[in-house]
Protein backbone atom coordinates (compact mmCIF):
# COMPACT_ATOMS: atom_id res chain seq x y z
CA UNK A 1 0.00 0.00 0.00
CA UNK A 2 1.43 3.59 -0.98
CA UNK A 3 2.28 5.75 1.83
CA UNK A 4 0.34 9.94 1.58
CA UNK A 5 1.28 12.53 2.90
CA UNK A 6 -1.40 15.47 2.44
CA UNK A 7 -0.14 18.92 2.18
CA UNK A 8 -2.70 21.30 2.92
CA UNK A 9 -2.42 25.63 1.85
CA UNK A 10 -4.78 26.43 4.76
CA UNK A 11 -5.49 30.20 3.35
CA UNK A 12 -5.55 29.11 -0.54
CA UNK A 13 -8.13 26.16 0.80
CA UNK A 14 -10.15 28.64 2.96
CA UNK A 15 -10.53 31.50 0.30
CA UNK A 16 -11.34 28.71 -2.27
CA UNK A 17 -13.99 27.75 -0.59
CA UNK A 18 -15.38 30.78 0.48
CA UNK A 19 -15.77 31.66 -3.01
CA UNK A 20 -18.08 28.95 -3.78
CA UNK A 21 -19.71 28.79 -0.36
CA UNK A 22 -20.67 32.14 0.95
CA UNK A 23 -21.95 31.07 4.38
CA UNK A 24 -19.16 31.71 7.16
CA UNK A 25 -20.74 29.34 8.97
CA UNK A 26 -21.17 26.27 6.63
CA UNK A 27 -17.30 26.79 6.30
CA UNK A 28 -16.67 25.74 10.00
CA UNK A 29 -18.70 22.47 9.31
CA UNK A 30 -15.86 21.44 6.55
CA UNK A 31 -14.78 17.68 7.52
CA UNK A 32 -11.34 17.34 6.88
CA UNK A 33 -10.83 14.23 7.98
CA UNK A 34 -13.11 12.93 5.64
CA UNK A 35 -11.61 15.12 2.99
CA UNK A 36 -8.30 13.95 3.83
CA UNK A 37 -9.27 10.04 3.59
CA UNK A 38 -10.91 10.89 -0.06
CA UNK A 39 -8.03 12.82 -0.95
CA UNK A 40 -5.91 9.20 -0.12
CA UNK A 41 -8.33 7.00 -2.01
CA UNK A 42 -7.56 3.82 0.64
CA UNK A 43 -4.16 5.11 0.50
CA UNK A 44 -2.41 4.89 3.85
CA UNK A 45 -2.21 8.49 5.14
CA UNK A 46 0.99 9.00 7.43
CA UNK A 47 0.82 12.96 7.84
CA UNK A 48 -1.45 15.86 7.07
CA UNK A 49 0.40 18.68 7.41
CA UNK A 50 -1.88 22.14 7.35
CA UNK A 51 -0.48 25.49 7.11
CA UNK A 52 -1.94 28.28 8.41
CA UNK A 53 -1.46 31.63 10.74
CA UNK A 54 -3.60 32.98 14.29
CA UNK A 55 -5.34 35.97 13.84
CA UNK A 56 -5.01 39.41 15.29
CA UNK A 57 -6.87 38.65 18.51
CA UNK A 58 -6.72 42.33 19.29
CA UNK A 59 -8.69 42.93 15.89
CA UNK A 60 -11.89 40.35 15.98
CA UNK A 61 -11.36 38.74 19.10
CA UNK A 62 -14.71 36.96 18.19
CA UNK A 63 -13.19 35.75 14.40
CA UNK A 64 -10.00 34.73 16.73
CA UNK A 65 -11.91 32.60 19.37
CA UNK A 66 -13.64 30.86 16.44
CA UNK A 67 -10.63 30.15 14.61
CA UNK A 68 -8.69 28.54 17.49
CA UNK A 69 -12.02 26.55 18.04
CA UNK A 70 -11.60 25.76 14.78
CA UNK A 71 -7.75 24.60 15.55
CA UNK A 72 -8.50 22.67 18.36
CA UNK A 73 -10.85 19.90 15.83
CA UNK A 74 -8.44 19.61 13.11
CA UNK A 75 -5.60 18.71 16.19
CA UNK A 76 -7.89 16.16 17.00
CA UNK A 77 -7.66 14.43 13.57
CA UNK A 78 -5.66 11.57 13.87
CA UNK A 79 -2.10 12.22 12.09
CA UNK A 80 -2.84 16.09 11.85
CA UNK A 81 -0.06 18.66 12.08
CA UNK A 82 -1.07 22.09 12.56
CA UNK A 83 1.64 24.36 11.25
CA UNK A 84 0.63 28.05 12.17
CA UNK A 85 3.27 30.56 10.81
CA UNK A 86 3.26 34.28 10.62
CA UNK A 87 0.64 36.93 9.90
CA UNK A 88 1.93 40.15 9.88
CA UNK A 89 0.07 43.87 9.68
CA UNK A 90 0.99 45.85 7.56
CA UNK A 91 -0.57 50.00 7.15
CA UNK A 92 -2.06 51.10 4.00
CA UNK A 93 0.65 54.12 2.87
CA UNK A 94 -0.92 57.41 3.43
CA UNK A 95 -3.90 55.83 5.37
CA UNK A 96 -4.87 54.81 8.73
CA UNK A 97 -6.05 51.61 7.27
CA UNK A 98 -4.43 48.12 7.69
CA UNK A 99 -4.32 44.98 6.46
CA UNK A 100 -2.73 41.55 6.88
CA UNK A 101 -0.35 38.98 5.15
CA UNK A 102 0.90 35.09 6.20
CA UNK A 103 4.19 34.41 5.79
CA UNK A 104 6.14 31.76 5.83
CA UNK A 105 3.33 29.16 4.80
CA UNK A 106 5.48 28.42 1.50
CA UNK A 107 7.91 27.64 2.80
CA UNK A 108 7.17 25.40 5.10
CA UNK A 109 5.47 23.85 2.68
CA UNK A 110 8.13 23.33 0.71
CA UNK A 111 9.68 22.67 3.01
CA UNK A 112 7.98 19.54 4.81
CA UNK A 113 7.45 18.31 0.82
CA UNK A 114 11.17 18.41 0.16
CA UNK A 115 11.85 16.75 3.60
CA UNK A 116 9.99 14.02 3.35
CA UNK A 117 10.72 13.05 0.26
CA UNK A 118 14.15 12.82 0.92
CA UNK A 119 13.25 10.72 4.46
CA UNK A 120 10.96 8.60 2.35
CA UNK A 121 8.34 9.07 4.57
CA UNK A 122 5.50 9.22 2.01
CA UNK A 123 5.62 7.60 -1.75
CA UNK A 124 2.74 10.01 -2.50
CA UNK A 125 2.22 13.71 -1.91
CA UNK A 126 -1.24 15.43 -1.86
CA UNK A 127 -0.27 19.52 -2.57
CA UNK A 128 -3.63 20.96 -1.59
CA UNK A 129 -2.96 24.64 -3.42
CA UNK A 130 -3.13 26.40 -6.25
CA UNK A 131 0.10 28.07 -5.87
CA UNK A 132 2.92 27.89 -8.54
CA UNK A 133 5.34 28.98 -6.34
CA UNK A 134 5.22 25.05 -4.91
CA UNK A 135 6.77 23.52 -8.62
CA UNK A 136 10.83 23.95 -7.29
CA UNK A 137 9.63 21.82 -4.54
CA UNK A 138 7.85 19.36 -6.58
CA UNK A 139 10.29 19.08 -8.85
CA UNK A 140 12.41 18.07 -6.08
CA UNK A 141 10.27 15.31 -4.30
CA UNK A 142 9.94 13.73 -8.17
CA UNK A 143 13.63 13.58 -8.73
CA UNK A 144 13.63 11.62 -5.06
CA UNK A 145 11.12 9.34 -7.15
CA UNK A 146 8.09 10.70 -5.14
CA UNK A 147 4.32 11.31 -7.23
CA UNK A 148 3.04 14.07 -6.19
CA UNK A 149 -0.89 14.99 -6.91
CA UNK A 150 -2.17 18.53 -7.29
CA UNK A 151 -5.59 19.44 -5.51
CA UNK A 152 -7.32 22.80 -6.47
CA UNK A 153 -9.37 25.52 -7.10
CA UNK A 154 -10.57 26.80 -10.62
CA UNK A 155 -9.74 30.46 -9.44
CA UNK A 156 -6.42 29.54 -8.33
CA UNK A 157 -4.63 26.66 -9.84
CA UNK A 158 -1.42 27.29 -11.40
CA UNK A 159 -1.36 26.00 -15.09
CA UNK A 160 2.18 25.23 -14.40
CA UNK A 161 1.67 23.45 -10.86
CA UNK A 162 -0.72 21.28 -12.61
CA UNK A 163 1.46 20.49 -15.41
CA UNK A 164 4.61 19.67 -13.21
CA UNK A 165 2.52 17.07 -10.95
CA UNK A 166 1.95 13.46 -12.33
CA UNK A 167 -1.51 14.01 -11.64
CA UNK A 168 -4.26 17.09 -10.85
CA UNK A 169 -7.89 17.33 -9.65
CA UNK A 170 -9.91 20.34 -9.30
CA UNK A 171 -12.03 20.54 -6.51
CA UNK A 172 -15.89 21.75 -7.55
CA UNK A 173 -18.95 22.00 -5.52
CA UNK A 174 -20.72 18.55 -6.10
CA UNK A 175 -17.55 16.87 -4.65
CA UNK A 176 -16.59 19.36 -1.61
CA UNK A 177 -20.86 19.01 -0.89
CA UNK A 178 -19.72 15.55 0.57
CA UNK A 179 -17.54 17.13 3.33
CA UNK A 180 -20.12 19.45 4.79
CA UNK A 181 -21.64 17.81 8.06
Amino acid sequence: MRKVSIFIDGNNFYFGLKRIYKDKKKLMNFNFERFCAFLANKREIVKIFYYNAAMDRTKNPDKYKTQQKFFSQLKKIPKFNLILCKLLKRKIQGTNQYYYILKEDDIHMAGDLIKGAFKNTYDVAILVSGDGDFVPAVKIAQEEGKIIENIYFKKSASTNLKRKCDNSFMLKEEILNNFFE
